[in-house]
């Protein structure tokens, strides 16, 4: 029972010199295993060395399900690592490389290389080792209601847009049907505008120079909501000794009770 506590001191948390010593040396077995990923598929590479690669790529494999089952093994509650987020990135990361030896023959050869180009989502195995990208991903979590309601309202207003043009061009000129219509108006709001399909009368013209109007206008939004979760998040809090009131770094005064805040970093 003691040895799986240390573990999971060193496996699960990084306060101690044996867990940042884990942390560096995982976090450099994930890059040099993207690393060979991405060589891997280079032609010439590939021709030469591919022997080398198969082997460095089982090597990482083994580390990568090593460590995924010593997380099962030494987790407080194994089931709920598995499904977690990261557990599913952890899967994920040796998954491809098991799954490749029981995919035979050439017609599911495809299959083998959608398998080996997953092993790139092992980069996101590297966002658990820095703070910022937590940072990150909890203000989006903080503003996913926020950015729900804002993507229904993009998707409200390309639909409308869409169907307006369908009418508008009477189905010519590209706009051949409403799906392609609202396709169109998706890259035209998004402000891509591929020019594969173009209004050709003077309203269709005029509904589409409003279309990009209304797209400038639209991608500063969720840049305003994600910025504001991001400067709550990054905010340095200061705690109240008499009231455990949370204060801004910039008060020299609780604003709950008015005692003299100590400067102390939360």
């Amino acid at each position: 029972m003691r040895n799986k506590q240390k573990l999971y001191q060193i496996i699960f948390e990084s306060d101690t010199k044996a867990g940042k010593n884990f942390d560096v040396l995982l976090l450099w077995c994930i890059l040099f295993s993207i690393l060979v990923a991405v060589l891997d598929s280079v032609p010439q590479l590939n021709l030469y060395f591919k022997n080398e690669f198969y082997i460095v790529e089982w090597f990482f494999t083994i580390i990568f399900s090593i460590e995924y089952f010593l997380r099962i093994f030494i987790s407080p509650k194994p089931f709920r690592y598995i499904f977690s987020f990261w557990g599913f990135i952890d899967l994920l990361a040796i998954l491809p490389t098991y799954l490749s030896l029981v995919i035979y023959g050439y017609h599911y050869l495809l299959v083998v290389r959608i398998f080996r180009l997953l092993r790139v989502f092992r980069i996101l195995k590297l966002v658990r080792f820095n703070k910022e990208a937590i940072v990150l991903i909890s203000a989006l979590k903080e503003s996913s209601y926020k950015i729900g309601i804002f993507f229904s309202a993009v998707l409200t207003i390309v639909v409308l847009l869409g169907t307006i043009m369908y009418v508008v061009e009477n189905g010519e000129n590209g706009f051949t049907s409403i799906p392609q219509s609202i396709y169109w108006a998706i890259i035209t709001v998004t402000t891509v505008g591929y020019g594969d399909i173009v209004p050709h009368t003077v309203l269709g013209k005029f509904i589409s120079s409003f279309a990009m109007i209304i797209g400038y206008a639209i991608i500063a939004v969720p840049t305003g909501i994600i910025s504001v979760e991001l400067s709550k998040k990054s905010e340095i809090k200061v705690i109240c000794p008499a009231c455990d009131f949370r204060n801004t770094e910039t008060s020299n005064y609780c604003s709950h009770c008015g005692a003299i805040l100590k400067k102390k970093e939360l």
